[in-house]
């Protein structure tokens, strides 16, 4: 493992010089990694391991459309493509990939198959941190595991695609074989982790559902609606407000983040700009820090895996979804993306 010094605080992270794609294909050499679930991990994952040399298969549902993306995807029924219970009999290792309501209702037919010396791997922490509530209780001679790629698994995709890599965490649970961490960092480095980093399952879950209700969705989301709001409140045209609110962000600045950080990024922007940043980041701090600490005291007492349980297991849930969707979408400043982006030059 390789030691980093992340702002003063000294991390060992796993990166592909200290675990080479060929000691993982090695490790997982006699394996077979059932994939179950192609919604939004599967494909990525499976689609990654497989070019990567794995034995790898898939189980999925019959008939839906999830099935049909997987044929379209190159994975063949009866010889890489089943339904999941038979995918899951095959394999050695099985990556549990369905959403968090579909695998607690999915487990009881799944934990037949979770044979002695196996190995059950997730992606998320909810079903076992949760476990009270999701009945997910994994049998104690079988190994468990998490990767957690920091992305969508379609991200996961395409940035393997260009020859890059996705961060991800990852834990061992429970180690039944004496072989769970070495199973669990073959399975990073073969997805197309760009370095692997250590957690556990309650943390993965915890910051997931924080990041995810806060800075990478839902706060990003709020944040962008009322700077639009007040932009056209005072007159300003929708294409004016989405390209200060929306555009800009995304386009320009978020790559320099990206590339060199936060300070660069100010140094590189003009002095009327640099100083309003730094002056008012403290107002917005000071505004957000009791929403953030109010939405993890939700996620550690459970009541968001509560509320994602209940909810998602309305048989109405799918068609409410939608129309939410709909909504955000149909919205005047995403409207107003969608014609934003479609004068892009490369659009155009």
């Amino acid at each position: 493992m390789a030691k980093i010094n992340f702002g003063g605080v000294i991390e060992d992270v796993v990166t592909r010089e200290e675990f080479p794609m060929e000691k993982a294909r090695e490790v997982l050499r006699q394996e077979t990694i059932a994939i179950i679930g192609y919604g939004v991990q599967g494909p990525g994952q499976s689609l990654n391991l497989r070019d990567n040399g794995f034995n790898v298969i898939v189980g999925q549902r019959k008939g839906g459309k999830s099935w049909d993306k997987a044929v379209a995807d190159g994975w063949v029924p009866d010889k890489t493509l089943f339904e999941i219970e038979e995918a899951a009999q095959r394999a050695t290792i099985i990556e549990y990939l369905l959403s968090d309501a579909g695998q607690i209702e999915a487990w009881p037919k799944l934990k037949p198959h979770l044979t002695a010396g196996k190995a059950l791997y997730f992606s998320h922490g909810f079903g076992i941190t949760f476990s009270e509530q999701t009945s997910i209780v994994p049998p104690a001679d079988v190994d468990v595991i998490l990767v957690a790629p920091k992305g969508s698994g379609t991200s996961l995709r395409r940035l393997f695609m260009a020859g890059k890599g996705l961060n991800s965490s990852y834990a061992v649970y429970q180690n039944a074989t004496g072989r769970a961490l070495e199973r669990c960092l073959a399975l990073g480095i073969g997805v197309g982790s760009g370095y692997l980093f250590e957690t556990d399952f309650k943390k993965e879950v915890y910051s997931d559902l924080t990041g995810e209700r806060g800075s990478l969705m839902g706060c990003i989301q709020g944040i962008f609606q009322a700077q639009y709001d007040v932009l056209r409140k005072n007159g300003h045209s929708p294409s004016e407000a989405f390209n200060e609110t929306v555009e800009e962000l995304t386009q320009s600045l978020m790559p320099l983040v990206a590339e060199n950080g936060m300070d660069w990024m100010y140094a590189n922007c003009s002095t009327t700009a640099q100083r309003g940043a730094l002056d008012w980041r403290h107002k917005f701090y000071a505004a957000a820090l009791p929403v953030f600490e109010e939405l993890y005291r939700s996620v550690a007492s459970g009541a968001e895996a509560r509320r994602t349980i209940e909810t998602c297991s309305k048989p109405d849930y799918r068609e409410n979804l939608n129309a939410e969707l709909a909504q955000l979408r149909e919205s005047e400043m995403w409207q107003a993306g969608a014609a934003v982006r479609n004068l892009r030059p490369e659009n155009t």
